[in-house]
This record gives structure tokens, C-alpha cells and sequence, in this order.
């Protein structure tokens, strides 16, 4: 019998890994990424304070268009980019949440570089 792996699980234990070496500070919030079949969102987050300051997400009300693509990831990217720096943050931490640094989720990066933001 073949046994199929867990990848939400496994995805779990690569965030979880890599959570226990970046963590956002106030001077440097940590850019978290979330990605489900159907939509994409992100958050800045003070792990310090442990408050979330900005977020944008592809089920928004305003936002126009499917939030399960690649141009969807960039528009969050740089609705977040957007909205961080009208808080005054420009530098953050990149926290791709476990999944893969390919397809939505460096469009959502490209994005929020193309916005203002650095990491």
C-alpha cells in the first residue's frame, strides 16, 4: 500500500523551521504569506508588540479579478506595499510561510519590491 504524503503538513514543519529563525521587529516587520487554492493574502507583522499592522488579501470586497493567479499575488503584493508604506514601514522581513519562492507567492514578492517595499 502506497502512502500518500501530508503536503499542508510538511508545509507546517518547513514554516515552522524557518520561524524559529525570522521574526519581524518593530523596526523590521515580518512579511507573512498565506496561500490557499483559491486566494492569496499577506500580512505585516510586529512579532514583538504580536500585532498584525497591514494586511491585504485577494478576497477583499475591492478587489476585482480571481484570486487564484499570478496577476492576482502581484496586485496583493502591491496593494500591501501600498498600504505599508502609507504606515511609515519600508523594510521588512520575507516570510514565504513554508510554501515554494515560485509562482504566486515571487509574484507576490515581485510585487511588493515593485510597490516600495525592501527585503
Amino acid at each position: 500500500m502506497v502512502k500518500r504524503t501530508d503536503s499542508n503538513a510538511q508545509r507546517l514543519k518547513r514554516h515552522k523551521r524557518v520561524r524559529a529563525k525570522v521574526a519581524g521587529t518593530a523596526a523590521r516587520p515580518r512579511l507573512a504569506v498565506y496561500r490557499s487554492n483559491a486566494h492569496i493574502s499577506a500580512q505585516i507583522i510586529d512579532d514583538d508588540a504580536r500585532v498584525t499592522l497591514v494586511s491585504a488579501n485577494s478576497y477583499e470586497a475591492s478587489f476585482e479579478g480571481k484570486g487564484s493567479n499570478k496577476e492576482a499575488a502581484k496586485k496583493v503584493g502591491e496593494l500591501i506595499a501600498k498600504r505599508a508604506l502609507e504606515k511609515g514601514i519600508s523594510a521588512v522581513v520575507f516570510d514565504r510561510g513554508g510554501y515554494i519562492y515560485h509562482g504566486r507567492v515571487s509574484e507576490l514578492a515581485a510585487g511588493a519590491r515593485e510597490g516600495g517595499l525592501q527585503f
